[in-house]
């Protein structure tokens, strides 16, 4: 990690889970507890922020007031309050130049966010918003990132910095409209393979195996076929071929996907999680 970060205080406005995972992972990296304050309301979350040794409060812009880099990991719902707050309570005694904000919060556009975050004389803060994943609580993340105009190369290392403490894929987009797509694709494809993995063991159960002999061959099997993919030079579609044999047991089984539109399922499973996520940001949005 870069000295630039390890300069920089870091507040979390938020700690619940994912807080959790970007916290234990800055600090693997030698970050200092002493750097970073979380804000939590949940007497529970509070201590077990507390119990990894970092400074905690109950109070948003106290929290805020002392931060370079403001991590807002709330709920969607309560961010126009939230946000609001930090604009009236911390933001406007800190002149034009704030902190930079970066949102986790799903579905939020940077608009709303900059329109509630402004404070009465009309400072607003950069601002970041990333797309991560639940696979980043075991540190095996993937994150889309989209930053607004007024936020400094130096300020996106930053931001990279931060992410590669739980990420392994971080991808900035061009188009605030592309994080749509991207929790279409890696927000919400953790459930897919799951599902996927879900009805591997039930068909296997139905023919003969056990449960547990079903779900530890589908899992192993999920993990290592992700391996190849993530540690290999091949693309997914030459990884395919590789291990289909013509007129082979994987073949038939290929052929059966696509007899059934495996395809347009997928299609239509990415597109409607898209569309999910472009209809919330307008709901939550300006509220």
């Amino acid at each position: 990690m870069a000295p630039d970060l390890f300069s920089k205080k870091i507040s979390f406005i938020g700690g619940g889970n994912m807080a959790a995972a970007i916290i234990s992972g800055l600090l693997a990296k030698g970050f200092e507890k002493s750097s970073i304050m979380v804000s939590e309301p949940w007497d529970v979350n509070r201590k077990k922020m507390a119990d990894l040794g970092v400074k905690t409060t109950t109070d948003n812009a106290e929290a805020a007031t002392v931060a370079d880099l403001i991590i807002l990991s709330i709920k969607p719902q309560v961010a126009k309050t939230v946000c609001q707050e930090l604009a009236s309570k911390a933001f406007s005694s800190q002149g034009s130049s704030l902190p930079l904000l970066v949102s986790i919060a799903a579905g939020i556009t940077a608009a709303s966010l900059k329109e509630w975050c402004t404070t009465k004389e009309g400072a607003s803060p950069p601002i970041v918003r990333v797309m991560p994943n639940t696979p980043a609580l075991l540190g095996e993340g993937a994150s889309g990132v989209y930053a607004g105009s007024d936020v400094t190369s130096e300020q996106k290392e930053q931001v990279n910095q931060l992410l590669q403490s739980v990420s392994h894929a971080i991808e900035w987009v061009d188009k605030e409209s592309l994080l749509d797509v991207v929790t279409g694709l890696s927000g919400s494809g953790p459930a897919y393979f799951f599902a996927m993995v879900e009805h591997l063991v039930t068909s296997a159960t139905k023919l003969g195996l056990s449960e547990e002999q079903a779900t530890r061959l589908a899992t192993q099997t999920c993990l290592g076929a992700g391996k190849m993919m993530v540690e290999g030079s091949d693309p997914p579609a030459q990884l395919r071929n590789n291990v289909t044999s013509p007129n082979g047991t994987t073949q038939a089984g290929l052929e059966s996907f696509e007899a059934s539109g495996f395809a347009a399922i997928v299609d239509k499973a990415v597109k409607a999680a898209t569309d999910r996520g472009e209809e919330l940001g307008r709901v939550l949005g300006f509220q």
